[in-house]
């Protein structure tokens, strides 16, 4: 075993006690625990405006987007979650996979993991960890979270939230450390699963890391969304769609619109819509509520979305419109016409409110140039017609697809969330995400364990073998007589688990 770093031992410390609260916590039952969830949603209920104020100043994004993306969805995800994991979390009966085995009967329960890992992200520091969080609690799970570095801030509030719950000491603890450290450290100090949201790159890491274990880990990562507008979309609400979804949190969301394809015979009406509205739009600090778009997080994260920019201008590509002039960490919100496919923008994630607009012929080519992309989180189709936005939907290799929206599903809690390729696996959000918080264990009980034997069971011998493929025949063969015969053949084998035949 490799020796531990200073920091993987005072971690290793925490999840020790978490490991010994957890054990106490898995006997509580499910409807016990989301009494304290509801607990925090009521805590987000009594400081929500102080939470959004908190979230500004740490992230930059305006009061809005912070309502409306994280702290609203969480307090609906808390009431939805405490309702409906009773019903998940619940043992069940399988129902028989075959009258071959009439004599066993199967039950599923969930088990938790023991100790969930959490390591969150800066774009959204209150509403994503919580979510992951609250399902861990109520599968059973104690949790280690470590919030990014640049919003330590709001993962305060998010620890105080969870604390104000009455939760059990020892179930949840806050952890503080440089990112580039924390997936290794999460998996040496002993933790039993792995919960990342964050870069493409860094969960690649974090999965070596994990594969040594093995420890199972959950990614969400990047994105560069594609939204598509095909020849019947209503143009108006598009348009508004597209710029909600492309510039809010700053761009700075994985399940950005990125990648705007319009079928050619809509296109110029689109582009000129666009245009009119993307200068109107007002980026700037959010003092009281005078504001759209709101700013960059790091002089870091503005020179990637320059350069990005830089990078299409110099092979052809230009800017149609832009809300205004770049300063301090504010950047325009930009939209982008191609003259090169090439182009980074078309083909890595932005993470900035900049929108490369396309023209294509027709629907085949939408769905072609969408899916010709690393990355597979969520895309959207615009249209009047359901029965066509479900067709071309079911061509798109991602894993959301909402029709004359984007992005808004991250904020539904029944709802899954998770990617395709690039933007990682597994799901958070939903029934499925509740689910993921736990391991399955089945228990099958023999009806006839008064038998001495299965039929199966030694001595081996042709009688056996001609038996259990009698089972087969009887099944599966051909000719009635042929059958009836086989199914007296496998009957003599099923009495000799009574000493019989």
């Amino acid at each position: 075993m490799p020796r531990l770093t200073k920091e993987e031992k005072q971690l290793a410390g925490i999840v020790a006690e978490a490991r010994a609260a957890q054990a106490a916590w898995a006997k509580v039952p499910v409807k016990r625990r989301a009494a304290y969830v509801r607990a925090m949603r009521d805590r987000i209920a009594a400081r929500t405006d102080g939470i959004c104020e908190l979230i500004l100043h740490a992230t930059g994004k305006t009061r809005v987007d912070a309502m409306s993306t994280e702290v609203l969805p969480l307090a609906l995800a808390a009431s939805w979650y405490a309702k409906t994991a009773p019903r998940v979390m619940k043992q069940r009966r399988l129902r028989g996979g075959h009258p071959f085995f009439f004599f066993k009967s199967s039950r599923i329960e969930r088990v938790p993991w023991g100790v969930v890992g959490i390591i969150s992200p800066w774009n959204y520091p209150f509403g994503i960890p919580l979510h992951d969080v609250m399902t861990a609690l109520l599968a059973g799970n104690a949790v280690i979270l470590k919030p990014a570095t640049q919003t330590q801030s709001v993962g305060e509030a998010v620890a105080d939230v969870v604390r104000s719950s009455g939760l059990p000491e020892g179930l949840f603890h806050l952890v503080s450390m440089p990112g580039r450290l924390a997936g290794r450290a999460m998996i040496a100090a002993g933790v039993d699963k792995l919960c990342f949201t964050g870069s493409t790159e860094a969960g690649r890491d974090v999965m070596r890391t994990a594969a040594e274990g093995p420890v199972p880990v959950s990614l969400e990562l990047g994105g560069s969304d594609a939204m598509i507008v095909l020849d019947d979309a209503n143009l108006d609400r598009a348009v508004g769609g597209a710029l909600w979804a492309g510039a809010s949190n700053a761009g700075q969301s994985c399940a950005a619109v990125e990648r705007v394809f319009v079928v050619e015979k809509v296109y110029t009406a689109f582009r000129e819509k666009l245009v009119k509205r993307v200068v109107g739009l007002r980026v700037g600090p959010d003092r009281d509520f005078d504001v759209d778009v709101g700013s960059l997080s790091s002089p870091a994260q503005k020179k990637k979305v320059d350069g990005i920019v830089r990078e299409a201008l110099a092979h052809g590509a230009r800017i149609i419109a832009s809300s205004g002039q770049s300063e301090g960490l504010f950047h325009p919100v930009q939209i982008l016409e191609p003259g090169d496919r090439s182009i980074k923008a078309l083909h890595e994630e932005i993470f900035g409110p900049v929108i490369v607009l396309a023209k294509v012929r027709d629907e085949a080519e939408a769905v072609a140039r969408a899916n010709d992309s690393p990355y597979g989180l969520s895309a959207s189709v615009w249209t009047r017609s359901n029965r066509r936005g479900r067709r071309v939907a079911s061509q798109l290799e991602v894993g959301t697809v909402t029709l004359n929206d984007h992005m808004m599903s991250h904020g539904m809690a029944e709802t899954p969330w998770g990617g395709f390729k690039g933007s990682g696996f597994s799901r958070t959000h939903g029934e499925a995400g509740l689910a993921e918080m736990s391991r399955i264990r089945v228990t099958v009980r023999d009806r006839m364990h008064r038998a001495p034997r299965a039929m199966w069971w030694y001595p081996h011998g042709r009688f056996v073998y001609e038996g259990l493929r009698a089972g087969i025949t009887a099944l599966y063969g051909k000719g009635l007589s042929r059958r009836v015969s086989a199914l007296v053949r496998l009957l003599r084998l099923f009495l000799r688990s009574f000493g019989r035949g």
